[in-house]
């Protein structure tokens, strides 16, 4: 992992001592290649690399033992490469791959309610991973959820920071879980939330709304067909107190003409 030391393997076989040998350590990807040379028992550093100086080194007692193990002090994610054991005077060369991880614990964040499904959207982010990891979600109970593919992107090192959202619904425990994980490197980090049921929209109940706006428009039909004849009713007990009168007064011709005209209009 990043800032760690390391020790990359490599023996003499048979074993003897290597204490006055010269070993070659390097990448060959790397220009210059030598990341450490121990030439003839004495560290040669006149052609290494400037990114491996003061970080690399042998281990002086276990020469004896023909281990010419190379040891790497705070590595780096630019330190993961093929690396090139050598020994001139044996010609044999020995290759070991070097994967330097970098792993960071997830956060997670309540990104709003999505009132479509009453749920909650949860969001999940974590960066400084490499090399390119997974993530995923759990419910309470240990199952992966899916919330889709995560998103990921790289700094200029190649580092990854990866996000990924998804809705929850209402559950027995609302608990959640964001995990990310690289096989490669064994490594594993999780953060764990609880929803409180509160946060949850309730889902309206469909049936109650329309069986509502069906009581409503039912009394107000009523409403006005009852103001309708009630009106009705008024203008024709005025028109006979009216007929009534003018017949009192034994003016019965223009009486009848104003009941016609009520009728008409």
């Amino acid at each position: 992992m990043v800032g760690e030391d390391v020790v990359l393997p490599c023996f003499l076989k048979p074993p003897k001592d290597a204490t006055k040998m010269t070993v070659e350590w390097g990448r060959p990807d790397l220009k210059p290649r030598f990341v450490f040379v121990n030439l003839d028992g004495k560290e040669y550093s006149a052609d290494q690399n400037e990114a491996f100086r003061g970080r690399s080194s042998m281990i002086p007692e276990n020469l004896k033992n023909g281990d010419v193990s190379l040891k790497l002090s705070d590595v780096r994610i630019s330190d993961s490469g093929r690396y090139r054991c050598y020994l001139p005077r044996e010609k044999k060369e020995y290759f070991t791959e070097l994967v330097v991880g970098s792993a960071s614990s997830p956060g997670i964040s309540l990104s709003g309610l999505d009132v479509s499904s009453s749920g909650v959207m949860l969001d999940c982010s974590a960066a400084g991973w490499y090399p390119e990891p997974e993530m995923f979600w759990l419910d309470g109970d240990g199952n992966i959820m899916s919330p889709g593919a995560a998103e990921k992107s790289t700094d200029p090192d190649g580092v990854y920071t990866v996000s990924s959202r998804v809705t929850v619904e209402k559950r027995n425990n609302n608990n959640f879980t964001c995990r990310v994980q690289q096989r490669d490197i064994n490594q594993s980090r999780e953060t764990h939330i609880h929803v409180p049921d509160g946060f949850f929209v309730p889902q309206p109940d469909c049936s109650v709304s329309i069986g509502s706006i069906v009581i409503l428009v039912f009394t107000l039909i009523i409403g006005a067909a009852t103001f309708t004849w009630k009106w009705r009713q008024t203008e024709i007990c005025e028109l006979i107190i009216n007929v009534f009168y003018c017949s009192m007064r034994r003016h019965i011709y223009p009486c009848i003409k104003i009941f016609k005209q009520t009728q008409n209009v």
